[in-house]
């Protein structure tokens, strides 16, 4: 893992530092340092008015300049003065690990930029979006313990096996778009499996309808009133086109509640609708309403099934704070768990820490154990002490009867008793035989070896991962799909040589060529540059060569004739080179 001098990153888990990559800053060409500086002026320019007033002096605070893309390592010097800090990722991540590093008070900065041809609005995670957008606001204290809030929520949510097909189909489309290899029957493939998958996605999981409130919220948000409201939301932030275009009339807004669950969002369109808070505790207090019915507050019933869904490693908590992780399979249930099973490697912990001896190879071909109290008991078998141990005859060395109120026996030799917190967890039996009395049906023979039972009269508590992820999730690989490194041909080589050129000579180190020179290049070569032709006429109207500056500017406009769908771009350039806000914003 690249290293950042910053506190904050060197307490991750190990498990989430497999996912950091090295920012290769040597990468970034000339055209992209362009392109930042042209969204950041923009940007700089254009939310003064309307982002949340945090926003501007927000940009110092995370170490961001206009001039050029963030190094990792200048943002973390800044954020870890706030406890916060950023690290480099491959594109996409799994919605769980993502969350994970917000709980961690880390933002996760996608190293690669986006082209020029998506400058607007890229769907896949860029530097732009993540440093530019997500950045500035956590300077704000109440958002900052909203965002680490929603990690830490969003760390225990149950999530389907249709959401990591959906996590990767959207990786992959993300990728393509962004890559100047692709055909166009690989993206209309991709485009075509993301939409078969999202036909079919079925009944929302806990990660689905989250994510839904973080879209809604920290991503695209505003706050205040309905009828003036400002931007806090990272999409809109980092996105030239639609944070002036989120503002106009035929846009909803709505006031932000609970039912924001019921609108899904679509990452490759402009939002139909926005939705606003008045406040940053606002957030919080819908969010608690939605974390109130998952499963991690619920357990039960409801969570095992969900678990059950997952089919993926999920934990369940015993009232006796035991927890069990694994890929779980319907046990038995009636109106509460009665007896819970699990397939393939499965581990024990207590305070989200491996037993000792109960780890995934331990426990290999899975674990059963019955939930519940003990028939005649007056209270739960978690409870009991010394003398309830003994009444029950649950001694070392002696054989046992347990019978549960659910009609299911545990019968065997008592070897160890492990006793956390004043609660018993877990007895261990060899040998040991267990049976449903109700339908004869053996749930544990003596053959299979030695076994552990859980002890706890309730499930409390489900959610998705593995309690002790750092032992459980050992050797797990990201996703097997990677960012395309774009690849300059000849001609795109030439390109960035001039954008380079054009970059030397605005900061004073190209004094050999003139900049009519550099303007007679572009129209030669490249006579359809817009953002090549910005870049000249701000440093003609900076030098007071108004002839030229003039000429340039009818360039752009005969681009603009040819190309309507830059008009924007072209325009909003134009705007900004003319009326130099910038120096006027940083009180040059």
């Amino acid at each position: 893992m690249e290293t950042y001098d910053n506190p904050v990153l060197e307490r991750l888990p190990l498990h989430l530092k497999r996912f950091i990559v090295p920012q290769y800053y040597e990468r970034y060409t000339a055209i992209d340092q362009a392109v930042w500086r042209y969204v950041m002026r923009q940007n700089y320019a254009y939310l003064r008015d309307i982002a949340y007033y945090p926003y501007i002096p927000g940009l110092r605070k995370a170490g961001l300049s206009i001039e050029q893309i963030p190094d990792l390592r200048a943002m973390n010097d800044s954020l870890k003065q706030i406890g916060w800090g950023a690290a480099t990722v491959d594109g996409f991540i799994p919605p769980a690990a993502f969350m994970e590093f917000q709980a961690y008070r880390v933002l996760v900065v996608a190293a690669d930029i986006r082209q020029i041809e998506h400058i607007e609005y890229t769907p896949a995670p860029d530097i732009i979006h993540e440093s530019s957008g997500h950045a500035p606001i956590i300077g704000e204290p109440e958002y900052a313990e909203y965002l680490q809030y929603f990690g830490e929520i969003g760390t225990k949510a149950m999530f389907s096996e249709k959401d990591f097909e959906l996590y990767e189909a959207i990786r992959n489309l993300s990728i393509l778009k962004e890559s100047n290899r692709t055909t166009a029957e690989q993206l209309a493939a991709a485009e075509k499996q993301l939409t078969v998958i999202q036909d079919n996605m079925g009944e929302p999981s806990e990660m689905a309808l989250l994510s839904r409130l973080h879209w809604w919220t920290v991503e695209y948000g505003l706050i205040g009133t309905i009828a003036n409201p400002k931007i806090y939301g990272a999409g809109l932030l980092s996105s030239i086109g639609e944070s002036a275009s989120c503002m106009r009339l035929e846009v909803p807004k709505i006031p932000y509640s609970l039912s924001a669950l019921a609108y899904s969002y679509d990452i490759t369109k402009p939002q139909p609708q926005l939705f606003v808070t008045p406040d940053f505790k606002h957030l919080r207090h819908v969010l608690d309403q939605f974390a109130d019915t998952m499963s991690f507050r619920i357990g039960g019933t409801i969570g095992l099934e969900k678990a059950i869904a997952c089919k993926n490693p999920c934990t369940l908590v015993y009232s006796s704070g035991l927890q069990v992780t694994g890929v779980f399979q319907a046990g038995i249930t009636s109106t509460e768990i009665e007896y819970i099973k699990t397939v393939g490697p499965t581990a024990l912990a207590y305070a989200d820490k491996q037993l000792e001896g109960h780890g995934k190879t331990y426990h290999a071909a899975g674990f059963g154990s019955p939930v519940g109290r003990l028939s005649d008991a007056e209270k739960a078998m978690e409870d009991f002490d010394d003398a309830d141990l003994e009444r029950y005859g649950i001694e070392i060395d002696e054989r046992a009867f347990l019978t549960f109120t659910s009609g299911i026996e545990v019968r065997g030799v008592v070897r160890s008793i492990v006793r956390q917190n004043q609660k018993i967890q877990l007895i261990t039996l060899s040998p040991c035989q267990v049976v449903d009395n109700r339908t004869c049906q053996i749930l544990f023979d003596p053959e299979w070896g030695i076994y552990d039972m859980a002890v706890g009269e309730k499930i409390v508590s489900v959610f998705c991962g593995a309690a002790d992820k750092e032992a459980y999730e050992q050797g797990t690989a990201v996703s097997a799909t990677s960012t395309v490194i774009q690849e300059l041909d000849e001609q795109s080589r030439a390109k960035d040589h001039l954008y380079s050129m054009i970059r030397k000579k605005r900061i004073g180190q190209e004094r050999d060529v003139t900049l009519a020179e550099i303007y007679h290049s572009i129209k030669r070569d490249f006579p359809t540059d817009w953002l090549a032709y910005v870049e000249t006429l701000e440093m003609a109207i900076h030098d007071e060569d108004l002839p030229l500056a003039d000429e340039i500017e009818k360039q752009l406009q005969d681009i603009v004739y040819a190309h309507q769908h830059l008009t924007k771009l072209i325009l909003d350039g134009i705007h900004l080179a003319r009326n130099d806000q910038i120096a006027l914003l940083l009180g040059e």
